[in-house]
């Protein structure tokens, strides 16, 4: 059996970000979705998942996952057997982007979390197709779940975020590099940067998917993470 598999989600999103993925990789495979929802500093997170995550373990995080994923990496790379970066961005955040984050801040604070949710999603989120109003209407209801809280700690952690292109360079770990063609929020030229950062990553860009490829397209995206989990791990 291949070693634990941790699922981190995105931002506002929970287990069933990786509902088709966990479906297909549990027959053989012990699968887990780690929540992100605790503390305001990615720091903060990354500890204390450590202290609840497998003593070693595989490692694949979507969006805001994959910016956790990576600080996993940085504080504890032994234990990190193999990782999955998907629709992420190795980069600390903008101030332009950051600025952007407080009217959002200010209007889940007034109750208006939904709102606030459709208006993020209008755009570059999905890939076209039929799945498209299901898959967002399952993204507000994640977030709808996690609630207004959640979305304001997530938001100053991404705020305050550091760089981390030097774990990357770093990084000696089977390492996938996973993006959507169609999106706009993590684009195809982010994950060539991040990929070119790694040594020996493979980057797998899925033609028929967006931001929340797992669900956009998740026959091919449970593909490249099984032929990810194939590769044979790294002496060290």
């Amino acid at each position: 059996m291949a070693e634990p598999l941790v699922f981190l989600p995105g931002m506002m999103c929970d287990a069933r970000l990786f509902g088709p993925q966990i479906a297909e990789l549990s027959a053989d495979t012990c699968v887990t979705v780690a929540p992100i929802t605790q503390g305001e500093r990615v720091e903060e997170i990354a500890s204390n998942l450590l202290d609840q995550l497998p003593v070693r373990f595989a490692l694949a995080g979507l969006s805001m996952g994959g910016i956790i994923a990576m600080e996993l990496l940085r504080r504890a790379p032994d234990r990190i057997t193999r990782i999955a970066l998907m629709g992420t961005n190795p980069l600390a955040e903008t101030p332009p982007t950051a600025a952007e984050r407080e009217p959002q801040i200010v209007g889940v604070r007034t109750g208006c979390l939904e709102q606030v949710m459709r208006k993020k999603l209008e755009t570059h989120h999905f890939a076209p197709g039929p799945q498209r109003n299901d898959v967002c209407e399952l993204v507000v209801d994640m977030a709808l779940t996690l609630g207004g809280e959640t979305f304001v700690r997530q938001s100053r952690a991404l705020q305050r975020r550091r760089d981390q292109q030097g774990t990357l360079r770093k990084c000696k770990v089977p390492t996938l590099v996973l993006c959507g063609a169609h999106d706009q929020i993590c684009p195809v030229k982010r994950h060539t940067f991040m990929a070119e950062l790694i040594p020996f990553a493979e980057l797998v860009v899925l033609e028929n998917a967006g931001h929340f490829m797992t669900l956009d397209d998740p026959a091919a995206t449970t593909a490249a993470i099984r032929e990810w989990m194939k590769q044979p791990l790294v002496l060290r």
